[in-house]
């Protein structure tokens, strides 16, 4: 079966048309281009801001005029992941669409579905001249997964509105009413060439097989860390025996969990076994450990001697660091059961231009001053291993606010659809709420969406059943919102 074939057509229809049209981070020319130009087809008035947001927007229905302005809201960008077998180009190649099940994943990628659902979730109610709605404007954003650049730098009357939807939610049945604050820490470590023992043998070891996912979402899953994993065995082997490093990386985005690492490593000819059962020991260690959790695989294999490697105090120097930096949930949320409040994640670790390695680090925290502490504290860490830190910006978590109006309608019409009442949430990751909030303190926002599951890793794959009840929620809402004003 083919996603066009799926029900309601119309947002199925959309979504397809958006996964073929690449759109990485700091990339969307493509997909803003794909807006303006479904814009013209289907006469609806559009504009953009200096930073390439795009807005759009339609009147009320009939009757409805007087009905406050709903602004939905999503972002153009997505995640590119994919395994290291398989060969795909995000900035030119479609994601290819899988339907299995009651689930729609893609061919060894990510999917796209954060956000593109919410963004065709948006077009599809713009396009739909049968609903009955006050008037609407539709934000799509640039940049919402390495830095909420569009949100930061939103042009003067690009949010005109009373209400705002956010729909790039992951939960189906859940209300989103505040989301944490983030910033990054990264570190650069400066190396000098040496050269490669000759009476040294060489191994490459891979750690892969884990399940990844979102560094807020998944934070709290006890999922692995490949970069984790990988420094827990430079520092055992370390203990025992003189190595050197010739190649290391590992993950690749600031908000996924490393999945993936590979590092090369050498040791003396007549030690070589010593690494080898320091090896095989650490594996059946991670299996018991990761039990039930992750399928694990750790590989290793000979290659030639490296043409350098990392200086010896360098590779001790960053191993050190990498094994004592923090990853994983720091403290769980006194107000609300089940939240995680503050956590970092190791994110990357790759050799870079003019002999450095960078070291990628993200922190999140529902409260700021601990979103600060946790970061200092990673600084501290690679600070006394003799690299240079720097923090991001960082953006505002957004503050709950139980007697949001939007909420209690949201709640209502989730009741009155499928006899259940939603749960009303906050969320260990960052959406632009918080951003929208801080400069639009009168907003009245919620956010919600259909339900994803691993998304940031290509194991990302979307519920089919919760993206027809995603899509009769947002219709209700809007129907609701324009009679109660009538």
């Amino acid at each position: 079966m083919d996603i066009k074939d799926l029900k309601p057509a119309l947002i199925w229809n959309i979504f397809d048309q958006i996964t073929k049209v690449p759109r990485p981070s700091k990339k969307e020319g493509k997909i803003r281009e794909f807006l303006i130009d479904f814009a013209k087809k289907n006469n609806i008035t559009a504009k953009t801001d200096n930073i390439g947001n795009v807005l759009m927007t339609k009147p009320a229905s009939a009757g409805c005029e007087k009905a406050p302005v709903i602004i939905l809201q999503g972002h153009m960008d997505m995640v590119c992941e994919k395994n290291n077998d398989v060969k795909h180009d995000f900035d030119n190649d479609p994601i290819t669409t899988v339907v299995e099940g009651e689930w729609v994943r893609a061919n060894g990628t990510t999917l796209g579905a954060d956000n593109g659902i919410g963004m065709a979730a948006a077009l599809a109610v713009l396009v739909d001249d049968s609903l009955t709605h006050g008037p609407i404007k539709a934000l799509f954003t640039v940049d919402e997964e390495t830095g909420l650049t569009g949100a930061v730098n939103l042009g003067e009357g690009m949010i005109d509105g009373d209400i705002l939807l956010n729909l790039d939610s992951e939960d189906e049945a859940e209300i989103f009413i505040g989301c944490a604050g983030g910033i990054d820490t990264t570190a650069t470590f400066k190396y000098k060439k040496s050269i490669s023992p000759e009476n040294f043998q060489y191994f490459k070891v891979d750690f892969t097989g884990m399940h990844g996912g979102h560094s807020g979402t998944d934070i709290d899953k006890g999922r692995a860390n490949a970069n984790k994993l990988m420094a827990r065995f430079l520092w055992e082997i370390m203990q025992r025996v003189e190595i050197t490093i010739a190649k290391i990386h590992g993950g690749n985005l600031r908000n996924a969990i490393a999945r993936e690492a590979s590092v090369v490593v050498g040791i003396h000819t007549d030690l070589k076994e010593d690494l080898r059962i320091q090896l095989n020991n650490l594996i059946a260690y991670l299996e018991e450990e990761y039990k039930g959790i992750e399928n694990l695989k750790i590989t290793l294999e000979s290659v030639k001697t490296p043409d350098f490697c990392i200086d010896s105090d360098t590779s001790i120097a960053l191993v050190r660091a990498l094994y004592g930096c923090p990853h994983g949930v720091i403290s769980m949320c006194a107000d609300i059961p089940g939240l995680v409040e503050t956590s970092t994640n190791l994110a990357s670790v790759k050799m870079i231009e003019d002999n450095q390695i960078l070291v990628t680090t993200s922190q999140r925290s529902s409260v700021e001053s601990r979103k600060y502490d946790i970061a200092n504290q990673v600084e501290a860490v690679f600070q006394l291993a003799g690299a240079n830190v720097t923090h991001g910006d960082g953006y505002p978590g957004w503050a709950p606010n139980v007697n949001s109006k939007i909420l209690k309608t949201a709640i209502k019409a989730y009741e009155d659809l499928y006899d259940i009442t939603p749960a009303a949430k906050a969320l260990h990751a960052g959406l632009e709420c918080g951003y929208f909030l801080k400069c639009y303190p009168n907003l009245d926002m919620i956010s919600f969406g259909p339900t994803l599951l691993d998304v940031h890793s290509p194991k990302e794959r979307m519920h089919i059943p919760a993206v027809d009840k995603f899509w009769n929620h947002l219709v209700k809402i809007l129907a609701m919102v324009a009679k109660e004003t009538k």
